[in-house]
């Protein structure tokens, strides 16, 4: 592992969102842990894919990372500096090397503006603060080029979002995010809405674009394949919480948390003579409701490999190897088990 200090550093980050009753008076009865204390680091360049059910948290971890929520409790340290505590003019300053790549490209874009005002948009924002300075003509010179790197022609740009496709109009959300020359891109299953062949283009122009500007990702998803394809390495999460971090090869070819197991035992290979003999592992009963505060293992109650111990002990981050951790008593030294 480099030495280098990370990009982005996430400390027990936390995003609950309260329950109140009441009509005229509202009171807190309760919270949605939507996220519940995680931690991971991101190194420039990489691709750090995010996967898990829906309703983990994964979305609501970006979210809160990009300050589009303000986090509950813990750190979100951009080039070493905490993006939680800044002013809001810091914070301006900063975010314009945060972008994001949001999951549905019929919703995300403003159906009333045209694709120049849509990517033009963060650049007069910008202008106009200070923080940039740029001319009308440079913007238009700025917003050509970017429809031309993402395979749009320039010859567009005046159209709305609903004279274009699915595919299109994700390349128009590519294009916004990069529109500020963003470090770091936060992409919230930015394919999912789409059809596999379009798919798949639209993971490869984040390839390319990946090794040309020198980006760094983080890539949620709830696709395997997906995530094996372009990540790096892979934060597995269920119910808040990360279970487990690992180089994506490694991850795939050993999974050590039951509930990665479980995961990647579901997702079809395309081998049928393996497809047949492997054994799936299914997990019975539902996700827990993240309204409920647990002092156990998160998994414990769908657990196929469940102990009494896991009932009552959060199972502490184990470094299994240099670039592998996993959360689960099976892999924590006895010794070092809580009494």
């Amino acid at each position: 592992m480099s030495n280098t200090k990370p990009l982005l550093e996430v400390k027990n980050l936390k995003m609950h969102f309260p329950i109140e009753e009441g009509i005229l008076i509202k009171r807190q009865v309760g919270a949605i842990r939507a996220v519940d204390g995680i931690s991971f680091t991101v190194n420039s360049g990489e691709t750090l894919g995010i996967v898990g059910e829906s309703g983990c948290g994964k979305s609501t971890t970006a979210r809160a990372i990009a300050q589009l929520y303000t986090p509950t409790d813990g750190e979100v340290l951009f080039e070493g500096k905490d993006l939680v505590t800044m002013s809001s003019k810091e914070l301006l300053k900063t975010r314009k090397n945060i972008q994001m790549i949001f999951q549905d490209p019929y919703a995300s874009l403003d159906s009333r503006m045209t694709v120049r005002t849509i990517i033009a948009e963060p650049l007069e924002i910008y202008s106009r603060t200070g923080i940039m300075k740029m001319t009308t003509e440079e913007i238009e010179q700025r917003v050509e080029e970017l429809m031309e790197r993402v395979g749009l022609s320039r010859f567009y740009k005046n159209r709305y979002p609903h004279e274009f496709s699915g595919g299109q109009r994700q390349r128009i959300g590519i294009a916004r995010a990069l529109a500020l020359n963003p470090k770091i891109i936060l992409a919230d299953e930015p394919v999912s809405a789409l059809d596999v062949s379009i798919q798949s283009q639209i993971l490869n122009l984040l390839s390319d674009l990946q090794k040309e500007m020198g980006l760094t990702y983080i890539f949620i998803a709830h696709d395997l394949a997906v995530i094996e394809y372009i990540s790096t390495r892979v934060a597995v999460m269920y119910l808040g919480k990360i279970v487990e971090i690992s180089e994506s090869k490694a991850l795939y070819k050993n999974p050590l948390h039951p509930y990665t197991q479980a995961l990647l035992s579901a997702a079809p290979i395309p081998d049928p003579l393996i497809e047949r003999k492997r054994q799936r592992i299914i997990l019975t009963g539902d996700v827990p409701s993240p309204d409920v505060e647990r002092y156990g293992c998160y998994f414990y109650d769908r657990c196929p490999k469940k102990m009494d111990h896991c009932k009552t002990h959060i199972p502490p981050m184990e470094q299994i190897d240099e670039n592998h951790q996993v959360a689960c008593w099976l892999h924590v030294d006895k010794a070092k088990w809580p009494v």
